[in-house]
């Protein structure tokens, strides 16, 4: 890998063999395109998507095999066409690439995460205009991804999207920089305000009492499953964005994917009853992925080895990185 990007970042662990480039592009995995040692730094700088896996869930609460996801994700890509039928748009039309996997250490998560920030940091340094999409991993990538994009560009505020489950505010000093801590870890550390972090999806018996009440206290606006239901998924996200919009000038959005119910996304370590339907997660995306200060999204805590046979969960965790980039395009 060329020196303008982090060093250390790894080709994919798995990787398509290409069609002739003259071929029609037709698959997901005849589109995106691995960033090589021959790459050339100045073409690719300006493609539309940039893809990086994130393979850590040594720091997840429950137990998780999240760290396989970036890998099947990206065997994933063969079922799925570049063509969206219910948008009438081809994603072919525009550039993407794989950056390869963040390195991990085998045993020290303090250095997996500073991987992690000096890994994105580079990429938003690099990568100027594409939209970063980092394919986790546990939920305590979205801190380090953050950090590293805060580091890269100081100068705009960061607000947060969040499509959850949990609230994701535990303690630091009783968790550590876990998937259960990103979201007080980014307030603590004064990277996002929480006034500037909207969580989509908090439902059931789920959290407890005290982190509601850090969450009251750090002015973070949280919408139940509920009440988003009552309102209308995408009427909830709009108006959360509008919001969000008028407080910063990035907004990033996370989607962990136990805020599905477990019905929906088997292959989830906190799946729950009672959660979001395939089709309010994707519509939710949709509506998110529109607005243009939202410039970066992960998906986190999917466990393709908890999944069935079938990869319902995988396939869907693909489906929302499609729908995603569909309402870049539509932009």
């Amino acid at each position: 890998m060329k020196s303008f990007l982090y060093p250390k970042l790894n080709p994919p662990s798995f990787r398509w063999v290409r069609p002739d480039h003259d071929a029609d592009v037709a698959k997901v995995h005849e589109w995106i395109q691995p960033l090589t040692s021959d790459s050339d730094p100045e073409k690719s700088k300006d493609a539309d998507f940039v893809v990086v896996g994130v393979p850590l869930s040594r720091s997840s609460i429950s137990a998780s095999g999240a760290s396989e996801f970036p890998d099947a994700f990206r065997r994933a890509w063969k079922g799925f066409t570049t063509y969206n039928l219910d948008e009438d748009i081809d994603l072919s039309e525009m550039t993407a690439i794989d950056a390869g996997d963040i390195p991990m250490h085998v045993t020290d998560i303090r250095r997996c995460h500073d991987n992690i920030i000096q890994a994105s940091a580079a990429i938003h340094d690099h990568f100027r205009t594409s939209k970063v999409c980092a394919i986790g991993g546990d939920h305590s990538i979205t801190a380090m991804m953050v950090k590293g994009l805060h580091q890269a560009r100081p100068e705009e505020k960061i607000g947060i999207l969040q499509f959850d489950t949990h609230f994701d505010l535990r303690d630091l000093t009783d968790n550590g920089p876990s998937n259960g801590t990103p979201m007080r870890n980014l307030i603590e550390s004064g990277v996002v305000k929480g006034s500037d972090m909207y969580n989509i999806g908090l439902h059931g018996f789920f959290n407890t009492k005290d982190l509601k009440r850090y969450a009251d206290e750090k002015g973070v606006n949280y919408i139940t499953l509920r009440n988003a239901r009552k309102k209308g998924i995408e009427e909830t996200v709009l108006r959360c964005l509008e919001e969000l919009a008028v407080k910063v000038d990035t907004i990033y959005l996370t989607v962990d994917m136990d805020v599905l119910d477990i019905a929906y996304a088997p292959g989830v370590p906190a799946s729950t009853p009672g959660g979001m339907t395939t089709a309010e997660l994707l519509e939710g995306v949709l509506a998110a992925a529109k607005h243009p200060k939202v410039k970066a999204m992960d998906i986190v805590c999917l466990d393709p080895l908890k999944d069935t046979n079938a990869q319902p969960t995988v396939k869907l965790g693909t489906h929302v990185f499609l729908t995603f980039l569909t309402g870049v395009i539509m932009r």
